[in-house]
């Protein structure tokens, strides 16, 4: 498990490989990830937004920006932790994600970024 805190936000990231499979001749290989992020501060925040940035092992960057995650805008008060799940598709076997959230501290009223750290997405069968 792969796990980081940016003030008072702790996220953690466990990746799954699910697959692969052809698409228009080309490979691509489907990944699952599930996130938790605690909130260990003192305020009350809420996630605004998402951005990623995928790279693959053949040096394509895929960037992926968006409102909430997997539909949510979640407010995390603290001590909570919110858990999801989500899953990308890449081009070949090996790859990384990294990006950020963007949340609201509900006491000062002020957005903050949320590092999300940088964790692998490999399939099994390239790891000896």
């Amino acid at each position: 498990m792969i796990q980081q805190i940016t003030r008072g936000i702790k996220i953690s990231v466990e990746t799954d490989y699910e697959g692969s499979f052809l698409k228009k001749n080309v490979p691509h290989y489907a990944f699952t990830y599930r996130i938790e992020i605690e909130n260990q501060g003192r305020s009350s925040v809420q996630l605004l937004t998402r951005h990623w940035k995928i790279i693959e092992a053949l040096n394509i960057t895929q960037y992926i920006n968006g409102n909430g995650v997997v539909g949510k805008k979640p407010v995390i008060n603290p001590g909570e932790v919110h858990k999801y799940e989500s899953g990308c598709l890449i081009t070949s076997a090996l790859g990384t994600m990294k990006g950020a959230y963007i949340m609201i501290d509900f006491t000062s009223a002020k957005k903050f970024n949320v590092e999300i750290p940088p964790f692998k997405l490999s399939a099994p069968f390239v790891l000896n």
